[in-house]
C-alpha cells in the first residue's frame, strides 16, 4: 500500500507536524477522553467494594450483591480498557506519521544541500541528527500528546472527584503536587546540558564506527587494530557515561517527584479517619474514604509522571534545536529538460577557496554540442575542482552560460543540464544494473557495452558496499556507464580512463561520441594519448588555464609537449 505524503506547511514549527495529523488526533481525543474519564470509575468501585465487604460482615448484604457489583465493575473496566487500546494505537500511528514526515523533510533537505556544506559536518553527526534527534523529538511529541489525556483529562477527573468528596481536604491534598512540577522545572538546565552532551557523544561514536569499518583493512595492514580498538572503546565509554548521565536526570528524579506528591496522604489518613469516627450525620463512610484515598494516590502517580514529562520535553527541545535548520520544504518540481542543444560559454571564470586562496582565474572558452573538451595539468593543479565548478556547489566568479542563461541561476533545470562523474563512483550495495539505472527503466547491458564491460559483468553482478566487489577500473567504468545512462547536455567526466589500456580507452571514447553526439563532454584526464582527437584542450598550469587545441599547445607549451611526448614515446604509455 502506498502511503500518502502529507503536506507540512511550515516544517520549522513543531505544531505544523501535529496539525497535519488532525484525523488521527480526533480518534486520539475521543478514545482518550473515554478512557481517562472512565478511569475515575476505578476508585469509585474500589470504595463500593470495600463498603460492600463491610456490609456483608455486618449482615446487611449478601455474597450475591458482591458478585453483581463485581460484574458491573468488570464490564466498566472492559469498556475503559477498550478505549485505552484504541487511544494507544492511534497515538502510535500519530507518532509514526510525524516521524516519517520529519525524516522525509530532513532527508530531502540533506540531499539538496551543497556538497561543500555537507562536508563541513561529520557523517556521524549527520546520522545522529537524521535518526536519533528526530526519534527524540517524536518521542517528546508522543509523550506530550499522550499526557494531555492520560494526565490532563485524568487529573481534572480526579480533582473533580476529590472536591465532590470533601473540598476542604481536597485543597489541602493538592498543595504538594505543584511542588513536584516546580522541582522538575528547576532541573531544566541540567536536563538540557546532559542531553546536548549525549547527542554530541552519539555523533562522535557514529563517526568513529564509520571510520573503524571503512578503514578496517588499512588499520589491519599497518598493525593499528589494537590502537584503533582502544580509541573506539574510549568513544564507547564516553557515550555510555553521557547516556547514563542524561537519563539520570529524567529517571532518578521520578521517585522524588512521587514522594513529594504522596506527602498529602498523611493528611488524608489523619483527617479522613477523624471524619469516619466523628459520628456526625455527614461523616464519611468506608466507601467515601477508600474512594478519596484511592483517587488521590492515582492522582499522585499521574502528577509525578507530569513532572517527568517536563524533563522529556526539555530533551526534545535540545534535539529540535539541532535539526530545526534542516526542516525546510524543498519543493517537488517538475524539472524541464533543455528544449534544444545549446552552446556552453565560459567567460573570465575564476575560483577562490573559502580561505581566500585562488586556484585559477580568467578562464574563457565556448563549446558546441558534440564537442569533447580535454582538461589536464599537473597533479593537484585543480583539474577536479574545475570540473566540480559546473555543479555550482561552490560559488564561482565570472560567468558560465548555458544557452542564454547563467548556470548558477538554473536551480531546478541544472539537474537536467549537467551530468557529473567524479573520482569517487559513489557505488552502493546492490547489483550492477541497479547502480547504472538508479530506478529507471532501461537495458543496463547496453551501457555495459558502451564502457566495454559486458564481457566482465552482467546487470545481476553484485557490486558490494562502496564497490568493494569490483576492481578500481571496473568501479570507474561502472560510474561512467551510469553517467551515460542518465545523459545530460553537459557531462563532466573526471578521469574515466585511469585504469584501462589504450585500446579500450579509444573504443570507449568512440562509443561516447556516438551516444552523446548532442552533448558537450568535459573530459578530465592525466592521460593525453587521445587528446589529439579532441576539439579543445584546457591546460592548467600555475593557476592559469589555457584554452586551445592539442596542436597549438604542442607548439606553445613546453610542459604540455613534454608530458605528451613522454606518455606516448614508443607508442606506449609509461
Amino acid at each position: 500500500m502506498k502511503l500518502k505524503k502529507k503536506e507540512i506547511k511550515d516544517p520549522s514549527k513543531v505544531m505544523s507536524f501535529v496539525k497535519a495529523e488532525k484525523p488521527i488526533l480526533a480518534l486520539v481525543a475521543v478514545s482518550g477522553t473515554i478512557f481517562n474519564a472512565g478511569m475515575t470509575a476505578q476508585p469509585y468501585f474500589e470504595g463500593q467494594l470495600a463498603q460492600m465487604l463491610s456490609d456483608i460482615i455486618g449482615g446487611n448484604k449478601t455474597a450475591s450483591d458482591m458478585i453483581t457489583l463485581a460484574l458491573i465493575y468488570v464490564a466498566v473496566i472492559v469498556l475503559v480498557q477498550a478505549a485505552r487500546f484504541f487511544k494507544r494505537l492511534s497515538v502510535r500511528i500519530f507518532a509514526n506519521n510525524v516521524n516519517r514526515s520529519m525524516k522525509r523533510i530532513l532527508f530531502r533537505t540533506l540531499t539538496h544541500k551543497p556538497v561543500a556544506e555537507i562536508a563541513e559536518e561529520s557523517a556521524g553527526d549527520v546520522m545522529t541528527k537524521a535518526i536519533l534527534d528526530v526519534d527524540v523529538c517524536v518521542e517528546g511529541i508522543r509523550k506530550f500528546t499522550t499526557e494531555i489525556f492520560d494526565t490532563g483529562v485524568l487529573l481534572i477527573s480526579y480533582i473533580t472527584t476529590l472536591v465532590i468528596c470533601d473540598w476542604k481536604l481536597a485543597l489541602i491534598s493538592l498543595i504538594f503536587p505543584p511542588i513536584a512540577y516546580i522541582l522538575a522545572a528547576m532541573m531544566k538546565v541540567h536536563v538540557e546540558k546532559s542531553a546536548a552532551a549525549y547527542k554530541e557523544s552519539a555523533g562522535m561514536l557514529n563517526e568513529a564506527t564509520l571510520d573503524r569499518v571503512g578503514n578496517a583493512i588499512t588499520y589491519r595492514v599497518f598493525g593499528q587494530d589494537e590502537n584503533q580498538n582502544k580509541l573506539y572503546e574510549n568513544n564507547l565509554l564516553d557515550y555510555e557515561k553521557k547516556g547514563i548521565r542524561s537519563g539520570l536526570w529524567e529517571t532518578s528524579l521520578q521517585p522524588v517527584y512521587h514522594i513529594i506528591t504522596l506527602i498529602s496522604v498523611i493528611f488524608i489518613i489523619y483527617f479522613g479517619a477523624q471524619n469516619i469516627l466523628s459520628g456526625e450525620p455527614n461523616a464519611w463512610t468506608i466507601a467515601e474514604f477508600t474512594t478519596f484515598l484511592s483517587c488521590f494516590t492515582k492522582l499522585a502517580q499521574k502528577s509525578s509522571n507530569t513532572a517527568k514529562l517536563f524533563n522529556a520535553v526539555q530533551k526534545m527541545k535540545v534535539s529540535w534545536v539541532r535539526i530545526k535548520p534542516l526542516m525546510k520544504n524543498i519543493p517537488h518540481e517538475e524539472i524541464p529538460a533543455p528544449d534544444a542543444p545549446r552552446t556552453l560559454r565560459v567567460d573570465d571564470l575564476s575560483f577562490v577557496f573559502s580561505d581566500g586562496t585562488e586556484l585559477f582565474n580568467s578562464v574563457s572558452f565556448s563549446a558546441e554540442p558534440g564537442e569533447i573538451i580535454g582538461v589536464t595539468g599537473a597533479v593537484a593543479s585543480g583539474k577536479s575542482v574545475f570540473g566540480r565548478v559546473f555543479l555550482c556547489d561552490n560559488k564561482y566568479n565570472g560567468s558560465i552560460r548555458f544557452g542564454d542563461r547563467e548556470l548558477s541561476e538554473l536551480i531546478s533545470e541544472r539537474r537536467q543540464i549537467v551530468g557529473y562523474m567524479g573520482h569517487d563512483g559513489e557505488l552502493f550495495q546492490g547489483t550492477v544494473g541497479e547502480n547504472i539505472l538508479l530506478g529507471d527503466e532501461a537495458d543496463a547491458n547496453e551501457f555495459l557495452k558502451l564502457v566495454c564491460m559486458d564481457s566482465e559483468l552482467t546487470p545481476d553482478s553484485a557490486v558490494g558496499n562502496g564497490g568493494t566487489g569490483l576492481s578500481g577500473g571496473q568501479q570507474q567504468r561502472l560510474a561512467l556507464a551510469r553517467t551515460l545512462c542518465h545523459k545530460r547536455a553537459v557531462m563532466v567526466l573526471d578521469d574515466p580512463f585511469s585504469a584501462v589500456d589504450k585500446k579500450t580507452e579509444r573504443e570507449i571514447l568512440d562509443n561516447i561520441r556516438k551516444t552523446a553526439s548532442d552533448s558537450i563532454i568535459i573530459l578530465i584526464s592525466h592521460r593525453l594519448s587521445i587528446f589529439p582527437e579532441l576539439e579543445q584542450v584546457l591546460w592548467i598550469e600555475n593557476g592559469t588555464i589555457t584554452a586551445s587545441t592539442h596542436d597549438e599547445l604542442m607548439k606553445s607549451s613546453e610542459k604540455y609537449s613534454e608530458l605528451y611526448m613522454m606518455q606516448t614515446a614508443g607508442g606506449e604509455e609509461k
